[in-house]
């Protein structure tokens, strides 16, 4: 889940774009961007025709579904709990509650559908003050819940603050959503980057989330997704550090020595594990879908 992309899940033009993209995951997106509200329903068909006819086999499809108290949340989730979804984007997850309401709401579509419960996974939005100080606990509320996502312009709204150009005010709810998904095993995703044509601050932001701990970012626009790739994927020297960090380990383990050495610095149990995970990640970019639900 290095890149999830937006895509309004009734336009059929950016939908045949998504489709030829090299995003990892495709947002069709049924809430923000489908107005009015009349829309939805050619959303909702559009995207079952589209994902029926397999014409996203190469991407893991996430609709963002409409919130709770919209009105249109049981009609996204009833028509789309079909083949080639993979789960659900939840917006405006406020507490581990509301990811437990909708994590029971698509079990008992499951059982009506006579579909294995945990069919569909969870990635819920962070969005408002109350989000990220809540996301550890809206990250354990569901085994489903694979990963969380930051947005961060509707949470600067919540808060009554101002989205600064250095980003110092969206800076601790980053880093508390990226420890929040660590602490529970889940993928932390970064905020959208506004500006889709500043590419110098998009790497600049880049940077930052992956020093964060970030694994994948939100993404508004294609031209976004070679600099997400670069930085959210193992450099060629990254595995083949990797390698010779874990070959190194195991020589001094098989030869009982008690630490292995790597460019004059110890390899302790923290840097195996990096290497381990680097390798991990490394196998799942190359088969592209490989089973990471």
């Amino acid at each position: 889940m290095r890149s999830l992309m937006f895509v309004p899940g009734h336009n059929e033009r950016l939908l045949a774009s998504a489709a030829r993209s090299d995003a990892d995951v495709l947002l069709l997106d049924i809430e923000d961007s489908v107005l009015p509200v009349s829309n939805k329903q050619i959303a909702r068909d559009t995207i079952e025709k589209w994902v029926s006819e397999k014409k996203f086999t190469n991407h893991l499809v996430f609709p963002r579904v409409n919130d709770r108290e919209s009105g249109e949340l049981l009609k996204d989730v009833h028509q789309l709990t079909i083949d080639g979804v993979d789960g659900f984007m939840y917006p405006k997850s406020q507490t581990g509650k509301d990811v437990y309401f909708f994590s029971k709401l698509l079990e008992t579509i499951e059982y009506e559908k006579s579909l294995p419960v945990g069919t569909f996974k969870i990635i819920p939005l962070i969005e408002t003050a109350a989000a990220a100080l809540n996301a550890q606990d809206i990250c354990k509320a569901s085994k489903r819940v694979v990963a969380i996502a930051f947005g961060c312009e509707d949470f600067i709204a919540d808060l009554g603050g101002i989205h600064d150009k250095e980003g110092r005010s969206i800076f601790s709810a980053r880093a508390l959503i990226a420890m929040a998904a660590k602490a529970k095993n889940v993928i932390p995703v970064d905020t959208v980057h506004i500006n889709v044509h500043d590419l110098e601050d998009l790497e600049k932001n880049l940077i930052l989330a992956k020093e964060l701990g970030f694994e994948g970012m939100l993404i508004l626009h294609p031209k976004e997704l070679p600099l997400a790739h670069q930085y959210f994927s193992p450099s060629e020297q990254d595995i083949a550090d990797a390698k010779e960090m874990l070959r190194l380990s195991a020589e001094a383990e098989k030869e009982g020595k008690g630490v292995a050495m790597m460019n004059g610095k110890f390899i302790g149990p923290p840097m195996v594990l990096a290497a381990k995970n680097v390798i991990t990640k490394h196998t799942m970019i190359k088969n592209k879908k490989n089973n990471i639900l």
